[in-house]
């Protein structure tokens, strides 16, 4: 492992001769390197890492190499203890000897794991075991009080197993502007509907899956969830997390509907509404059975800091994670590795580029601080654990940029930002952007939730300006369909699976682009006194404004 580290430092010091790429601004401090950020992902993302998977082995190769590539880029450790690292601890949880059944009258339906459905668990204990749990459709399975809905209503679903919809009612009929519109909330994440049937008692959630609300396959279900999750170490586990969670093929939901004398897509249709009621399946129960292997684990998120002249005390934050989902099930080539190259080796080259640029240029007022996360790819929990557990106070964090899959294929015309309208970083970053001659775009895809899919979030909840942007729209260079068909290919049978490979043939000039963005805007508050602040109506302002009075 000390051998390919090493290599690969050398690598990356043979690159500075190489060609760099220079950002809007010019000058010789906002020069990024497009052969640097390739050679950084080709080697994250070779075979010999193992699909970066956390509390493996490939973890430790991971650390060393952004340590030493941190520290190569002039950068000095970040972590606890004067190292390089935060010790994130968790329990991993393991569910095999999987059988489960739905029944419907004298007929059963056979579930088989990663087929008609997909069963993991964040319960801590040693088996599973659900006989003949009656199962009741609660619609979106959401309790919203603020926006006067309740799914479940007076409904009783303690020691039952749930049936929800993915996404939130806006999806289908976004007219109805009950959540947003397209525009997915909170409540439309699987993270949240695993939470609520925890807090209503519920024995098991099964989420119906559908690719267009869910904004992904089923193959990224199967992928995901069929091998081992992993949570925080929580006081009271039971109260937060339901022994089964579960996800189930559209068709089969279809199929048990129909045979216990109900129509899926009216229900579905009688879901938008607030006066919904949660809807039994009449003779239907559902039988599971499995093993479960609970261990703790540390696993660790890479914290580097370039120290600021004047207010060191106050952050600046870049964040990405490094961790991927390791090795899985072959697929029909017999690759079992999933080498996360653009999700997010890409990302975490970018915060390796952004350190050598920073360090390269005037030392900033205030610090900079690069974080590549842990344990993304299991719900969001090295940033959660460090949103929990800061080593820069929040209140001093004047804001961040998230970095996550970053464009591969070449220049485009605008710049897209998930969860547009937070905060006032959209203006400051479209200043930015339009200098380059490109146009902002708010939130490309808002009905993907991706706002609540990535590190910022943690971190946006608890009130630290976060923003998580890239590179959208219209190729600007040819070939321009050869271009978009790769985009697209990657979405539909690249994403979360083996083939996230490293090519030498990607065009990284527009993730240049991108991070000469948000370079600029960390830059420029990092030699100001300003503060980003959150805009009026957004639900992470009031936490915030609690402690105003630590930032002058």
């Amino acid at each position: 492992m000390r051998l390919i580290a090493s290599a690969a430092v050398l690598a990356a010091g043979a690159l500075l001769t190489a060609c760099a790429t220079t950002g809007a601004e010019g000058g010789a401090s906002s020069a990024f390197d497009t052969a640097r950020l390739s050679e950084h992902v080709r080697v994250l993302a070779d075979d010999s890492f193992q699909g970066r998977g956390i509390a493996t082995p490939a973890e430790d190769m991971t650390v060393r190499y952004l340590s030493e590539q941190y520290a190569a880029a002039g950068f000095q450790p970040g972590g606890e203890n004067g190292g390089w690292t935060q010790a994130v601890t968790l329990n991993r949880f393991t569910a095999s000897n999987i059988r489960a059944q739905f029944r419907v009258g004298d007929a059963s339906i056979p579930l088989n794991q990663g087929q008609e459905i997909v069963i993991s668990t964040r319960l801590p204990g040693d088996h599973a075991h659900l006989m003949n749990k009656p199962l009741v459709f609660v619609g979106y399975g959401i309790d919203a009080p603020e926006r006067q809905w309740n799914d479940f209503k007076d409904v009783d679903v303690r020691g039952k197993v749930i049936v929800v919809l993915v996404n939130d009612a806006d999806f289908e009929q976004p007219e109805l502007n009950t959540f947003g519109g397209r525009a997915m909330t909170y409540y439309g994440r699987w993270t949240y509907k695993y939470e609520e049937a925890a807090r209503k008692g519920a024995a098991g959630v099964i989420i119906v899956h559908e690719t267009a609300p869910a904004s992904y396959g089923w193959a990224t279900v199967t992928n995901s969830w069929s091998g081992p999750q992993f949570d925080i170490v929580r006081q009271n586990a039971a109260a937060e997390r339901v022994a089964m969670e579960a996800w189930v093929q559209r068709d089969v939901a279809v199929d048990l509907f129909r045979r216990a004398g109900q129509d899926f897509e009216a229900l579905k249709v009688a879901a938008r509404s607030r006066d919904f009621r949660p809807v039994e399946l009449n003779g239907a129960t559902f039988s599971g059975m499995f093993d479960v292997a609970t261990s703790q684990v540390t696993t660790h998120n890479v914290i580097a800091r370039l120290p600021g002249t004047t207010h060191p005390d106050e952050t600046v934050l870049y964040t990405a994670h490094w961790d991927h989902i390791g090795v899985g099930a072959a697929d029909a080539e017999g690759d079992s590795i999933f080498n996360g190259a653009v999700d997010n080796a890409t990302g975490t080259a970018g915060l390796l580029e952004l350190a050598r640029v920073f360090a390269a240029g005037p030392r900033p007022e205030r610090s900079i601080v690069m974080i590549s996360f842990t344990a993304e790819e299991s719900g969001l929990l090295g940033s959660e654990y460090y949103a929990a557990n800061p080593i820069y106070p929040l209140e001093t964090t004047v804001g961040g940029f998230n970095v996550d899959s970053m464009n591969v294929y070449g220049r485009v015309a605008r710049y897209g930002i998930t969860g547009y309208g937070q905060s006032d970083l959209d203006e400051r970053l479209g200043a930015v952007v339009e200098s380059q001659g490109r146009t902002l775009l708010p939130d490309g895809n808002p009905a993907a939730g991706g706002y609540f899919r990535s590190d910022h979030f943690p971190l946006a909840k608890r009130g630290v300006p976060m923003t998580f942007g890239g590179g959208s729209g219209d190729f600007r260079d040819e070939p321009i369909a050869a271009r978009e068909a790769n985009r697209s290919e990657y979405g539909r049978t690249r994403y979360h699976q083996a083939g996230d490979e490293w090519s030498p043939d990607w065009d990284l000039t527009g993730q240049v682009e991108d991070l000469q963005v948000i370079w600029s805007v960390g830059r420029d508050l990092a030699n100001s006194r300003d503060w980003p602040q959150w805009k009026q109506g957004s639900e992470f302002g009031p936490a915030r404004a609690a402690s105003g009075a630590q930032r002058r």
